[in-house]
């Protein structure tokens, strides 16, 4: 059974193009843009937008999976400064697993800025979220975080 935190997990990534796709530019809710011949053109400097075409299949259907199992094995939510941090036991994921997903993520959601810690003895993996102004904002609206 899916909780809340879960869901609104899965509402970001959705919203970044993050858990499959049709294949074009899409907007968080908070994005505004000007149309211009096919190209997004941002009409905001700190408007968050995903490149969903940065994937192709193949790497989309992976990215979904890591997705999917990375949510799924979150131990906790740790609110920071400047973002947020996603905490996992190495025995639920690996240190691979999350370099890999967060080298796609990185790809389609250029705005994010990622930590990945390997601590206490390596009985925790954590995997930060930062970016620029705003950021941490949209991430609390998106993940439902209080």
């Amino acid at each position: 059974m899916m909780t809340k935190q879960l869901l609104g997990s899965m509402a970001l990534l959705a919203a970044c193009g993050c858990f499959g796709g049709n294949g074009e530019a899409s907007q968080v809710p908070n994005q505004r843009q000007e149309a211009k011949e096919g190209e997004l053109a941002m009409a905001e400097e700190t408007a968050f937008y995903c490149n969903v075409k940065a994937l192709g299949p193949a790497e989309r259907e992976r990215h979904n999976q890591l997705t999917e199992k990375l949510l799924a094995s979150r131990k906790a939510t740790v609110e920071t400064d400047t973002g947020y941090e996603l905490q996992f036991s190495p025995a639920d994921v690996t240190v691979p697993e999350v370099a890999e997903w967060v080298v796609a993520e990185g790809k389609c959601c250029p705005f994010f800025d990622f930590h990945i810690d390997l601590e206490k003895s390596g009985r925790l993996i954590c995997l930060r979220l930062t970016g620029r102004e705003g950021v941490k904002g949209f991430i609390r609206a998106e993940f439902g975080l209080k």
